[in-house]
């Protein structure tokens, strides 16, 4: 397991979690309620960064390792799937929704990792639907943690619900382009000879 500045951010993402989740079930009266949901929405951003550095890191400082673009994407899994379960336990997001999210999650990275098994990881490579559904889906999060007014607006639940149903239509709309990639190049690739067995 190669230790460097990139994992290491990958680590503090998957360290934040539990913090996070538990902001929201302090005891009552430790913090205001305005305090717990500006909090858990920086930690959440703070993730959210760490994500995108990690990656750029890696990159710039040439750094990158088979172990890292393992821990990766299982710390963001891990990151949104949390705050989706908080959502929901607070009332803020539907359980279709998160479950709809969670579960394309699951699906797409176990069918990327049996197409790397057969060497055709570049057929359900990123798309651009799937990066659109990322960001939605980040918004989304960010809006309905923090869930106050800004400005005296208090639009932040409204937009945030609306961003995460449109997160979830990409999410299936994205599993679908992955399937049909798959598909596909299952298709193209020709059968292995049966072994006679004695």
């Amino acid at each position: 397991m190669p230790l460097n500045l990139p994992n290491a951010l990958t680590w503090l993402r998957i360290l934040l979690i539990p913090l996070f989740v538990a902001v929201f079930y302090l005891p009552d009266g430790w913090l205001p309620a305005r305090t717990i949901n500006l909090t858990a929405t920086l930690i959440f951003a703070l993730a959210s960064v760490t994500d995108w550095l990690d990656g750029w890191l890696a990159r710039r400082l040439n750094q990158t390792s088979a172990f890292g673009a393992f821990l990766d994407p299982v710390a963001d899994k891990l990151m949104v799937a949390a705050a989706l379960i908080v959502l929901v336990d607070l009332d803020r997001a539907s359980v279709d929704v998160a479950l709809i999210i969670i579960g394309r999650e699951i699906a797409i990275t176990a069918l990327r990792e049996w197409m790397a098994r057969l060497g055709r990881s570049g057929n359900v490579a990123v798309s651009f639907v799937g990066k659109l559904k990322t960001t939605a889906q980040m918004i989304a999060i960010l809006l309905l943690l923090y869930h106050d007014p800004i400005l005296g607006w208090n639009f932040t639940p409204i937009i945030g619900r609306w961003l995460l149903y449109l997160a979830a239509f990409l999410t299936l709309w994205s599993m679908l382009h992955y399937l049909i990639m798959a598909w596909r190049a299952l298709r193209d690739q020709p059968a292995e000879p049966q072994k006679n067995s004695l």
